[in-house]
């Protein structure tokens, strides 16, 4: 897996230099590259032998292609960008199930994230544009379904680094969301990149520990 973490590491690197220059070629460049990476880490630790493996694959082959979307800035194309990491986050929580849930607990952070999830889309609901509130109201509902699956999974066994991963994942969003629709600027970047890009290889090396728990 390391090759893979490196070349995450490094393209990450590049790409936040090239958002401090506004450098919209070294995004192209950087952007990929470094998603490619969390992709390689999966394959690395065995993610096509376990039916979980090939779900969590599943979840980030989506979200590479959502990063490589999301760098438009026309909204049809963002919305495209959208729908695939809504449908990452489904591939997620379905792995998650597939490791084992202890429901009770499910349901219990369900509750709990029911607020945070209000607050979020309050925040956000003067700014965004007529064509995009559905489309975002409905990705919160799934990014905090993914959470408490998460919760749930890490409480019947699963290791913790799931549950670290989908969290570091539902925080990173908050900086995309108010980079792209409240306070644009490199500040979001600047902490919610590495975020992301932390939550991903969490979740990609939680594959090797599938025989292990």
């Amino acid at each position: 897996m390391l090759p893979w973490l490196l070349l995450t590491a490094v393209a990450l690197t590049g790409l936040l230099a090239a958002e401090r220059r506004g450098s919209r070629w070294g995004i192209y460049v950087c952007k990929p590259l470094a998603s490619l990476g969390f992709l390689g880490a999966a394959m690395a630790a065995g993610a096509a032998g376990s039916l979980y493996g090939r779900a969590v694959l599943a979840a980030l082959v989506l979200s590479w292609i959502g990063d490589v979307l999301l760098m438009s800035a026309r909204s049809a194309v963002f919305l495209a960008g959208l729908g695939a990491f809504l449908l990452a986050h489904v591939a997620f929580g379905a792995a998650f199930c597939l490791r084992g849930e202890a429901w009770p607990w499910t349901a219990g952070a369900l509750a709990l994230l029911i607020l945070p999830a209000a607050i979020v889309s309050r925040w956000l609901r003067p700014h965004l544009p007529a064509e995009m509130r559905v489309p975002v109201h409905a990705y919160i509902a799934v990014i905090t379904a993914m959470l408490a699956l998460a919760v749930g999974t890490a409480a019947a066994g699963s290791p913790a680094l799931i549950l670290v991963g989908a969290l570091a994942f539902y925080l990173s969003d908050l900086s995309v969301a108010n980079d792209r629709f409240v306070r644009p600027g490199f500040l979001n970047r600047l902490w919610g990149l590495p975020l992301y890009y932390a939550a991903q290889l969490c979740l990609a090396a939680s594959v090797r520990l599938w025989e292990r728990t």
